[in-house]
């Protein structure tokens, strides 16, 4: 079973690579009983794309 730690760092992986069969059944399994990480997941994209709009105004 993945610690919080491990799924947020494949979460963040996740964004820039294809996650194998196993980490997604891991990350699957740990964000349903999971409430923190499940909520990180949701918010991932929407920070990803604050980060890019920030970037761009640099």
């Amino acid at each position: 079973m993945l610690k919080c730690h491990q799924a947020t760092r494949l979460m963040s992986e996740a964004q820039e690579r294809s996650l194998t069969a196993g980490e997604k059944l891991s990350l699957r399994l740990h964000t349903l009983i999971c409430a923190a990480c499940h909520n990180f997941q949701q918010q991932l994209p929407v920070l990803r794309r604050l980060s890019r709009s920030y970037a761009r105004r640099k």
